[in-house]
């Protein structure tokens, strides 16, 4: 590592942010990362080509931005891909036919789809298990079994996954260990510092923040696992554009203000909504009787700007989305604008009816993702929705 990275290195978390390294254009001293809108490079000399050839391989803009995810979460190298999904499906290609693994039960829809219906054809295994019992996560070992995939907290439950006790575990049976990071973000859980080996992001979420870039990050904690992720993201060319890349930097640079803001506000919404009689159940880590809370104390430090609720059925559900006025209706979250989504018919559509009861997600269970607006306001205009409902 460079005299400069190790001094990147050792600053607080929200100046990283803004001083990662390309902040500033080595060139011409601008204030932003350059755009190279281009597809291919020049070779001045041809037998000393330059570090990019090809913007698959590699582009300026894309390899800022993977310099930059890789400081913010503590790894050895970073990659950009176009699509949160993008980025899960190249890190799930690093196995092979007869390979095995363990996932947590509530995972997101898309992952699972992809698990189900697309690597089961390739003859990669799967078994879902509830992990935050680390006596399941055990039990589910085989001699064909690779990697652990876990997500804490989970989407859209908010299930708390015990990181270090599943790392030290995985440790001694040589498994590969990967978490979607996308809900806490580096800013309030780095999971390389509890020893797991790739983290994966739906950048489109809080990463970019905007609502308005479809990107996804994976870091690597080691070297060879780096390479390993290299070669795929060439080899599929699932790679993130300039101008998207771009974009995430942009959003990426508000991180810490955009969650503190919004976590303080989903905090005031979780107790407001636990109050309610006509809820029947509220998920919120920063809640005192969230199960799994101690665990993830122990491994992040905030509770994020995400909050699940249950108002009774699938009718009243409905209701509710078509009567709120400020957050909008839509799958994603992680947006300065709230976001409020339908998991049963919108990110977990995928998952089969009795599947996703099993796993707590049921007909009347709403994923509220807090933006900027003023909480107030929010809590106002969710609660006429409630009431005419």
């Amino acid at each position: 590592m460079s005299e400069q990275n190790n001094k990147q290195s050792e600053l607080k978390f929200d100046t990283k942010l803004l001083h990662f390294g390309d902040e500033v254009d080595k060139t011409t001293g601008a204030s932003s990362v350059p755009i190279y809108q281009a597809s291919t490079f020049h070779h001045f000399d041809i037998f000393n080509p330059p570090q990019h050839d090809y913007s698959r391989s590699g582009n300026p803009t894309r390899q800022a931005l993977e310099d930059y995810i890789t400081l913010l979460e503590g790894g050895a190298r970073g990659f950009a891909y176009s699509s949160g999904m993008a980025a899960i499906s190249s890190v799930f290609l690093m196995f092979s036919a007869g390979d095995h693994m363990i996932v947590t039960e509530d995972v997101y829809g898309g992952t699972y789809r992809l698990l189900t219906s697309i690597l089961s054809r390739m003859q990669i295994e799967t078994t879902f298990v509830d992990m935050t019992n680390i006596e399941e996560v055990k039990a589910a070992i085989k001699p064909n079994t690779k990697a652990v995939y876990m997500e804490t907290p989970s989407n859209p439950t908010l299930r708390i996954t015990d990181i270090a006790a599943v790392t030290s575990w995985a440790q001694e049976h040589e498994l590969i260990t990967i978490l979607d990071n996308t809900f806490m973000t580096p800013y309030y859980q780095r999971p390389i510092e509890l020893g797991v080996d790739i983290v994966v992001h739906s950048a489109t979420k809080f990463l970019g923040g905007h609502s308005d870039v479809l990107a996804g990050l994976a870091v690597a904690r080691t070297e060879e696992l780096g390479r390993q992720l290299k070669q795929l993201q060439n080899g599929l060319g699932t790679v993130l554009g300039a101008q998207e890349s771009w974009l995430l930097m942009r959003g990426m640079k508000t991180l810490g203000a955009r969650m503190a803001h919004s976590e303080q506000s989903t905090a005031k919404l979780a107790a407001w909504l636990s109050g309610r009689s006509d809820i029947t159940a509220v998920y919120y880590p920063g809640l005192l009787e969230h199960p799994g809370r101690e665990a993830h104390e122990r491994q992040s430090t905030g509770y994020g700007a995400v909050v699940s609720f249950d108002v009774g059925s699938g009718d009243r559900a409905k209701a509710v989305l078509n009567r709120v006025k400020l957050p909008i209706v839509a799958v994603s979250l992680g947006a300065v604008e709230s976001i409020l989504s339908y998991p049963a018919m919108m990110s977990h559509a995928a998952m089969p009816a009795e599947v996703r009861l099993e796993r707590g997600i049921t007909d009347g269970l709403l994923r509220f993702s807090v933006g900027l607006e003023d909480i107030d306001d929010l809590i106002a205009d969710l609660d006429q929705a409630l009431q005419e409902s």
